[in-house]
């Protein structure tokens, strides 16, 4: 490189502002140009180095080179492995089992105990009398079945009120809530003027049956939506059974208990619905704090023995409700 390829320095006006003065030869000009080619090669340096730092600061945050794309593609690639890897190492771990620890888990945390009651006056289940004689509807031929609205015995009348289709899923609370097949389900309770049948109602068998879990502990039954009587928070009954021969004796239950309808169904359907007038005020009198029987269990297991429903007078309700017991 020679000396021309420098353009000449910039005359200042200002005399405190020139280049001191120097000599005209090759060797006074040598350290001059030594010492300019030295600050070139160090602002090349910086320059090179900020634009490296502008392009990665812009890929970094996503700017629209490619470079920006790539690198988020790498993250999100990245990141998708090690979900899939995680997954698969749970799923491996579990392997064998019967669910992976998030099912276990979610299931675990989805079924309560759900409280014995007291199967009440009117069991027909061959633990008491009525009129003299000994009740009980589970020997009796076509208990098991699941539309129970019509009588069966010595009557083929049916049960009048809103439709209710009512599910019951049984699980084991002491084994992951795993569902329970094979138990007999007996399922009774009153019809919309509050009169049990086999009793007050004593010429009908209506609104009584059995149904039998299947592989995911499931029964379902179609009833109507029960009256609410004097003194009592609308419910229906129901007995556990080991298995349907168990049920026939109605001594073996694994468990007794009852199933609190909900208040918005209750307010739903009695102001509205045909035949339910006295619930009106029977309902306005009572509470799930003052019922003799829900009053005492805790939040969790009134929660459990509440059935979620929904649907309307005119088209009828649905409901379920998860069952735990512990065997």
């Amino acid at each position: 490189m020679s000396v021309h390829d420098f353009p000449p320095k910039r005359e200042h006006h200002n005399s405190a502002l020139r280049e001191p003065a120097h000599g005209h030869h090759l060797a006074d000009d040598l350290p001059l140009i030594a010492a300019q080619l030295l600050q070139r090669r160090k602002a090349l340096a910086w320059l090179g180095a900020s634009a490296a730092g502008s392009a990665l600061t812009l890929a970094g945050c996503g700017g629209g080179g490619s470079g920006g794309g790539s690198l988020t593609s790498a993250a999100t690639t990245t990141a998708a492995s090690t979900t899939a890897a995680a997954t698969t190492a749970s799923t491996s771990s579990s392997s064998g089992s019967t669910s992976t620890t998030t099912t276990t888990s979610t299931s675990s945390s989805s079924c309560t105990a759900v409280a014995g009651e007291t199967a009440g006056p009117y069991p027909a289940d061959g633990t008491n009398t009525s009129s003299g004689a000994t009740s009980d509807v589970l020997t009796a031929s076509g208990i098991v079945r699941s539309d129970i609205r019509s009588s069966f015995i010595s009557s083929t009348t049916q049960a009048q009120g809103v439709l209710t289709t009512l599910t019951l899923t049984l699980v084991n609370t002491n084994s992951s809530c795993a569902p329970l097949s094979g138990y007999a389900i007996y399922l009774w309770h009153c019809d919309r003027d509050g009169n049990y049948s086999l009793y007050t109602a004593a010429a009908e068998s209506y609104l009584r049956g059995v149904q039998v879990t299947d592989a995911n502990g499931q029964v379902t039954f179609t009833t109507i939506f029960p009256g609410c009587y004097s003194g009592r928070w609308p419910h229906i009954h129901f007995e556990v059974f080991a298995s349907q021969a168990a049920a026939t004796t109605g001594r073996n239950a694994v468990l007794t208990s009852q199933l609190a309808l909900p208040s918005a169904a209750c307010s739903a359907v009695y102001p509205y619905a045909t035949g339910y007038t006295s619930s009106v005020n029977n309902f306005a009198n009572v509470s799930l704090t003052t019922d003799n029987v829900f009053s005492d269990n805790t939040a969790a297991q009134l929660a459990a023995m509440t059935p979620a429903m929904s649907g309307s007078v005119s088209a009828g309700y649905t409901g379920t409700a998860t069952i735990g017991i512990a065997r």
